[in-house]
């Protein structure tokens, strides 16, 4: 048996076209969306993600502006820009792009992104709201997880979902997320002890750990549909994600691939993310009350 492939990239052109059709909409009020993205580094993974959103940005008409302060950027100089950006009418979403330089605190800054601009979810106020079922851009990647899931027609209600990885980045958002749709979580980490005490009998496995190989197809039973959204660079240049693919495929029900698979989808989800708030913020609206990601949510019982 080989696990379905799980590809995000029918999604990823679904969400495209919706980006367009909106832009579109828009610009009949004369607004054009603009997302921010402020980087501070030198590595050359990380620039070539931002020229890939600026890439995705032109096709799809939203506004990009990259401020890159180099890699020696200070912590003051970095806040000042997001100030500004928080204040400035024309920039609808601001994206902080990690690695930032060495001594500068991740901490401090996102929560200076304002909250209706946020569009992965980096502010600890959009964490706190996504807690308690208010409206919140959530982090995009973790997005991206429960959109693929749903895309397929992969059940969430009353399934046992385990989630490896606590980043706020991935985990917690996304233990949100799946919590939201009436899934019953697991979230493991380093000291959780052996995975597959946890793995072995879930309905969905999502990786977002940083550990190339660090699920195996032991892990899994033949009914797991297994999510990586891992990104590791091996020493070849390859691209791998959390998974041990060559295992899990000959075990598991279903896989996403890396590449091409939650990434592809990611960043389709931070323009679409983009041009919500540009709308909410021309006609002056707040989001939508209870609704989060575009889904209205009921109170757990």
């Amino acid at each position: 048996m080989s696990a379905r492939v799980l590809s995000g990239k029918p999604l990823a052109g679904l969400l495209q076209q919706e980006v367009q059709e909106l832009v579109r909409s828009l610009e009949l009020d004369g607004v054009r969306p603009v997302v921010a993205v402020v980087m501070a580094t030198a590595d050359e993974s990380t620039r070539w993600y931002v020229r890939s959103i600026g890439k995705a940005a032109e096709r799809a008409g939203v506004g990009c502006r990259v401020i890159d302060l180099g890699h020696d950027a200070t912590e003051p100089a970095l806040a000042g820009v997001l100030r500004e950006l928080s204040a400035e009418p024309s920039v609808n979403g601001i994206i902080l792009q990690t690695p930032l330089p060495a001594g500068v605190r991740t901490d401090n800054l996102v929560g200076l992104i304002s909250p209706e601009k946020d569009i992965d979810g980096a502010n600890p106020l959009s964490l706190g709201r996504l807690a308690v079922g208010q409206p919140a851009f959530a982090p995009a990647t973790a997005r991206s997880v429960v959109d693929i899931l749903e895309h397929y027609r992969i059940p969430l209600a009353g399934k046992g979902v385990v989630v490896v990885g606590r980043s706020a980045v991935v985990g917690k958002p996304l233990s949100l997320l799946l919590l939201a749709r009436d899934a019953a979580v697991t979230v493991c980490h380093s000291r959780s002890g052996p995975l597959e005490r946890y793995t072995k009998d879930a309905d969905v496995v999502v990786v977002a750990a940083g550990r190339a190989g660090l699920l195996a197809g032991s892990h899994v039973s033949s009914r797991t549909v297994v999510v990586d959204v891992g990104t590791n660079v091996l020493p070849d240049g390859s691209l791998v994600g959390d998974v041990d693919a060559a295992t899990v495929t000959g075990t598991a029900a279903a896989l996403t691939p890396v590449p091409g698979g939650v990434g592809s989808v990611t960043t389709a989800l931070l323009l679409l993310h983009t041009v919500e708030a540009a709308r909410l913020q021309a006609l002056a609206l707040p989001m939508p009350a209870g609704a989060v990601d575009g889904q209205v949510l009921e109170t757990a019982g």
